[in-house]
């Protein structure tokens, strides 16, 4: 699974906050609210985002819960405890998240995990799972990309370029064996919840970017561009008019990615 850097996190960070959807977050955060507190595992931890965002809507900054995050890339979790090691508990554990049989989940009140399902492959998703219901410990999962991109001004080519872009989220991004769940992720994990006795609440969690978005978009833009660049037919001289006029308009035009998040607490 190839990683992120601190730079691209910090970008994302605040189209992630503004997009996740409050009721479910603090819904998530009333079933951490136990009388001895709480822990909460973060896969895919990173620089702490899902921690400042929840922090920012629980009640006391959510001192009642400690805080296991979890991250294959060492750097990341260095940069997490440099911003906030002194303002809550944490641990911090470095390891490979693809072993689910090795992640460190005992005890866990609740595991978290955003924009990570969408990279993950079916037999992780369902190894997870697995665990979690043994434990009987809740899943929140934010910002699943759902397979919805929006732009104005319009562009003759984007229902191409997102086509493309979906074909190739599904291809395997190497968390788990076999093909990404893609934009597929939040129907998946709904309905495989569900099935394990889960009681599942989903929200709609779109990045509505603008101008005030553009070092993002242009980033977004490069990425896509990058992406469908082989494999999918696209005629490369198109695809490069595509990126120019998405890159020309970043400054004044927007941009909808549809994202899902989901909460499964056991009944």
């Amino acid at each position: 699974m190839s990683g992120f850097s601190i730079s691209w996190l910090d970008l994302r960070e605040g189209a992630d906050h503004a997009a996740r959807d409050k009721p479910l977050a603090r819904a998530a955060l009333q079933f951490l609210d136990k009388p001895h507190g709480a822990l909460l595992v973060d896969l895919g931890a990173g620089t702490g985002s899902t921690l400042r965002a929840l922090s920012a809507l629980a009640p006391a900054g959510g001192a009642y819960i400690v805080w296991r995050l979890v991250d294959h890339d060492g750097a990341l979790l260095d940069e997490a405890l440099r911003r906030h090691g002194t303002d809550c508990v944490i641990e911090d554990h470095q390891c490979d998240l693809r072993h689910v049989a090795e992640l460190p989940l005992g005890g866990a009140t609740l595991v978290s995990a955003s924009a990570l399902f969408d990279l993950a492959s079916a037999d992780f998703a369902t190894a997870l799972l697995a665990r979690l219901q043994t434990q009987g410990t809740a899943l929140y999962a934010a910002l699943n990309y759902d397979g919805r991109t929006q732009w104005t001004p319009p562009h003759p080519l984007d229902a191409a370029v997102l086509d493309a872009f979906n074909r190739d989220q599904r291809t395997d991004k190497g968390l788990g064996s076999g093909p990404a769940l893609g934009p597929d992720a939040c129907a998946w994990l709904q309905a495989h919840c569900e099935s394990l006795g889960y009681q599942v609440q989903t929200a709609q969690s779109d990045w509505q970017l603008g101008p005030q978005d553009a070092a993002l978009v242009r980033e977004l833009v490069v990425g896509i561009a990058r992406a469908v660049a082989v494999h999918y037919h696209l005629d490369p001289d198109a695809l490069h008019e595509w990126k120019t006029f998405r890159l020309a308009n970043a400054g004044t035009g927007t941009c909808l990615v549809g994202h899902l998040d989901l909460l499964a607490t056991p009944v």
